[in-house]
């Protein structure tokens, strides 16, 4: 049977995407893995993330506690993105240079622009961010919804929306592959620290598949011939990580509730 891989959510420079794949192949067969694998570009990436023939994909810790509760975490990359501390990552909001807002209480009833609703890093950081500032519930005046983290800096390029929080390696990652997406643009703060993006696998995955999985993550991050292929997507470590660590975005989504911001 067929099992699908994926690299789905830092896929911003596609050839860097399909050389740490190409990578990452020959590890998995000679640890064990030995099911046809099939490379794929998924959407919709709910569905996929589901799907019972899944071996590798990646996913936002988000969407890992509120509607994935099968699926099984095989862990988390290391990234060298400004941000990161070992597994762990966080957004920066971001805004228009030119802006007069320079911290997040400034943009108070203003527009800011999510990449979704499920995301961690664009929506449920703000939302604790929000919650912090002791404000009205509706802080800001309006939110929308991009779709994704480029479209929500191009809605700022272009006026549409004022203020957004960004995974600090995307906008890394963008900073090396596509800076003009970063035009004019300016980071005005940090959020705290959150566990990084889960690598998961299907429910239906084996236990010695799975202990396969994270011996091949930990050889791909540590094989010196590999450093450069790593490196290229800013990967330069590994944890087998599990399900319990994300706990803590669910937490500041209690607290946020708390605090009387149910929402943006």
């Amino acid at each position: 049977m067929t099992k699908r891989v994926a690299l789905p959510m830092y896929d911003v420079h596609p050839p860097t995407t399909d050389a740490l794949w190409a990578a990452l192949r020959p590890l998995l067969i000679n640890h064990g893995v030995t099911a046809e694998c099939v490379f794929v570009r998924p959407s919709p990436l709910p569905e996929h993330w589901r799907d019972d023939d899944l071996l590798l994909s990646q996913t936002c810790g988000y969407p890992l506690t509120t509607q994935l509760p099968d699926v099984q975490t095989v862990g988390c990359f290391h990234y060298s993105a400004p941000g990161c501390e070992g597994p762990f990552y966080r957004s920066f909001l971001v805004a228009r240079a030119g802006d007069k807002g320079k911290t997040l209480a400034d943009f108070q009833d203003r527009t800011a622009v999510c990449n979704a609703i499920d995301s961690h890093s664009g929506y449920n950081v703000l939302r604790k961010m929000v919650s912090q500032l002791g404000s009205p519930s509706r802080f800001f005046r309006d939110v929308t919804f991009s779709g994704g983290h480029r479209e929500s800096l191009q809605a700022l390029q272009q006026k549409q929306a004022d203020i957004t929080a960004i995974d600090c390696v995307t906008f890394a990652l963008l900073q090396r592959y596509q800076p003009a997406l970063l035009a004019g643009l300016t980071l005005i703060e940090e959020t705290p620290l959150a566990p990084g993006l889960p690598l998961i696998t299907s429910r239906d995955t084996p236990a010695d598949i799975l202990s396969a999985l994270r011996a091949a993550l930990q050889q791909l991050v540590s094989e010196p011939a590999l450093h450069a292929t790593c490196a290229a997507a800013l990967i330069q470590g590994f944890s087998p990580i599990g399900r319990d660590d994300y706990e803590v975005m669910l937490q500041w989504q209690r607290e946020a509730a708390v605090a009387g911001v149910d929402a943006l």
